[in-house]
C-alpha cells in the first residue's frame, strides 16, 4: 500500500486521477492537455500511478488508453475506514463516473491475489464460493462456450432464489479467460440498460495471479449500479482466497440478512 499512498500524495497525480474519474480511457495526448506541464512530466506521473495500480492501460490499435483502477483505494477503505465510519464512508467509495463522449463505456478493474489460476477460476465459477464474495449471489452454469448462466440470490440474502443477473458464456478458456454477456435483473432501472459484457482475465505472476475484470459495451451514461460494485466484489474475492474469511462491505451489508452478517 506504500506505493498507493506515495502516488496519491502528489497533487498533479491526483488531478490526473480526477481527469480519469471524469472520463475514463484517455490517451497520453488527451491527459497532457489539462495539467500545466510537459508531456514528459505527465508520462512520469502516469508511470507512478501505474506502478501503484491506480491506473491500468489497454492498447486500442496504435493508441494506449489509460483507465482509473479504484480497487487499490477500495482495499485501503476496507482495511481502515470501513471499521470506523462505514455508514458515510461507503458513499465516498464510488470512483467511477459516466463518460461524456458519443461512445460506449468501458471500465477496467485490476487486482493481484496470492493464489493459483486453478483456485481463482474455481472461485469465479463455483456457485457456493461465488456467493461468499458477491453479496450472496450464486452464479449457476455448465461453463461451456455458448451456454447460458444465471445469477440467483442465495438463502443468505433478503431475496432468496430471486434471479439477479443473466447472460451467455461467450468464451470459456479455463483457467485463464472468461467472457460473458451481462444483463442485470435486480430492478427496472438496470433492466432498461440492456446487455453489456464482462471479461475475466487471469495471468500468473510468481506465486500470485493478476485478475483483470473489464466491463464494457455499457451505454454512454449507463446506470452506475451495473459496474460500481466491482471494487467491493474483487476485494472480497481477494480476502476469501488469501485468508479464508469473508469481507464485510457496504454491498454485503445491504443484501445479506442481518442475522447472517459475514465475518469482518
Amino acid at each position: 500500500m506504500d506505493a498507493v499512498f506515495k502516488a496519491l500524495a502528489d497533487s498533479t497525480r491526483r488531478a490526473l486521477l480526477d481527469e480519469l474519474f471524469r472520463r475514463d480511457g484517455q490517451t497520453l495526448a488527451e491527459l497532457a492537455r489539462r495539467p500545466r506541464m510537459t508531456r514528459f512530466g505527465v508520462m512520469k506521473h502516469l508511470r507512478v500511478l501505474e506502478e501503484a495500480r491506480l491506473v491500468v492501460t489497454r492498447r486500442r490499435g496504435r493508441e494506449k488508453l489509460h483507465f482509473l483502477n479504484p480497487v487499490p483505494i477500495r482495499l485501503i477503505h476496507d482495511r481502515w475506514i470501513d471499521k470506523y465510519t462505514e455508514p458515510w464512508a461507503a458513499m465516498l467509495s464510488g470512483l467511477k463516473t459516466t463518460m461524456e463522449e458519443e461512445r460506449t463505456m468501458e471500465k477496467v478493474f485490476e487486482i493481484y491475489i496470492k493464489t493459483t489460476p486453478e483456485r481463482l477460476w474455481q472461485a469465479i465459477t463455483d456457485p457456493q464460493m461465488r456467493a461468499k464474495y458477491t453479496f450472496g449471489l450464486a452464479v449457476q452454469s455448465d461453463w461451456k462456450t455458448g451456454s447460458s448462466y444465471m445469477g440467483v440470490a442465495s438463502a443468505t440474502t433478503n431475496w432468496p432464489n430471486t434471479p439477479i443477473l443473466e447472460g451467455e458464456n461467450l468464451e470459456v478458456v479455463p483457467p485463464r479467460r472468461l467472457v460473458q454477456s451481462f444483463r442485470a435483473l435486480w430492478s427496472d432501472d438496470v433492466q432498461r440498460e440492456g446487455t453489456s459484457r464482462v471479461t475475466w482475465e487471469i495471468e500468473p505472476v510468481g506465486d500470485s495471479c493478476r485478475l483483470t475484470v473489464t466491463h464494457d459495451q455499457l451505454r454512454e451514461g449507463a446506470n452506475s449500479q451495473l459496474y460500481g460494485g466491482w471494487p467491493m466484489i474483487l476485494s472480497g474475492l481477494k480476502t476469501l482466497l488469501e485468508t479464508g474469511q469473508l469481507l464485510t462491505t457496504p454491498g454485503s451489508l445491504h443484501y445479506l440478512k442481518s442475522e447472517r452478517r459475514p465475518e469482518a
